[in-house]
């Protein structure tokens, strides 16, 4: 693989805790993840640790690789052979058998790749999402944490009409279950058998005697379903920050609200 002259890269010693706490996209946490696995190799050849036995530097190296390999599997590239170079750097930086001389090359080489073909946008937090997906993957439904991790992805890098259409999305999913769930399916759907969409079924779930639902989502409904009607077919409008943000609250308690009656919290 070829070289490139630039500037020599300080490879310090920091805790991998924090760093994989304090990055803010994948490509930083990455780069931070090799830091550290340089400073854990280092500090093993000068405590005359063998890095493919059991010990706490072993042990250490295997973690830092685990996490730089979900990091990179939440990445894209444009190529596949930009995939197959990157992963074949991130295998040397943290292998265990790799010598020292190789190891830092490859380091130099993954910081250069990783702040310029794989610059990466922001990975959405816990808590900084429009909806925990703690609770998301607690209902056992994939899909909803799927969507629910595009929809808080899309809010953190300001991709709001993106975002509104996914709050759509899980909204309607959710409705869709306690429907499922209290056995009554069948009023949610037309003559050809298919779900009907999402004014209708807000409609429906408003009067539906099989629950009762808060003041507060019952407030929330239209305003939800305007939020994305606009953002899903509105020629003319562009979702805004403020758009989003102005339904945040209605949109948490009201999902919440119907995966209860679903069942699925």
């Amino acid at each position: 693989m070829a070289r490139r002259n630039r500037l020599s890269i300080r490879t310090g010693n920091t805790r991998a805790s924090d760093s994989a706490e304090g990055s803010s996209s994948a490509s930083e946490k990455i780069e931070q993840l090799a830091r550290d696995a340089i400073g854990v190799a280092k500090k093993a050849r000068r405590h005359h640790q063998n890095l493919t036995g059991d010990n706490f530097y072993a042990n250490k190296l295997a973690t830092l690789r685990a996490d730089a390999t979900n990091a990179f599997r939440s990445m894209s590239s444009a190529t596949v052979g930009e995939s197959s170079a990157i992963a074949e750097l991130i295998e040397s930086v943290f292998a265990t058998t790799t010598d020292k001389k190789r190891r830092t090359a490859d380091f130099h080489e993954l910081v250069y790749n990783l702040r310029t073909t794989w610059r990466s946008t922001s990975v959405p937090r816990e808590d900084e999402g429009l909806f925990p997906l703690s609770l998301l993957s607690q209902t056992g439904r994939g899909y909803l944490s799927k969507v629910g991790l595009q929809m808080n992805g899309s809010y953190t890098s300001g991709w709001y009409d993106a975002a509104s259409t996914m709050m759509r999305r899980l909204l309607e999913a959710s409705i869709i279950e306690a429907f499922e769930t209290k056995n009554i399916a069948t009023k949610i759907k037309n003559k050809n058998g298919d779900y009907v969409q999402l004014t209708e079924l807000i409609s429906m779930a408003l009067a539906e005697p099989s629950w009762s639902l808060s003041r507060n989502t019952k407030r929330a409904l239209p305003r939800l379903r305007d939020l994305g009607h606009m953002s899903s077919h509105g020629r003319h409008f562009t979702a805004q920050k403020g758009d989003v943000d102005a339904v945040r609250q209605d949109f948490r308690v009201a999902l919440e609200e119907f995966l209860r009656h679903a069942g699925l919290l």
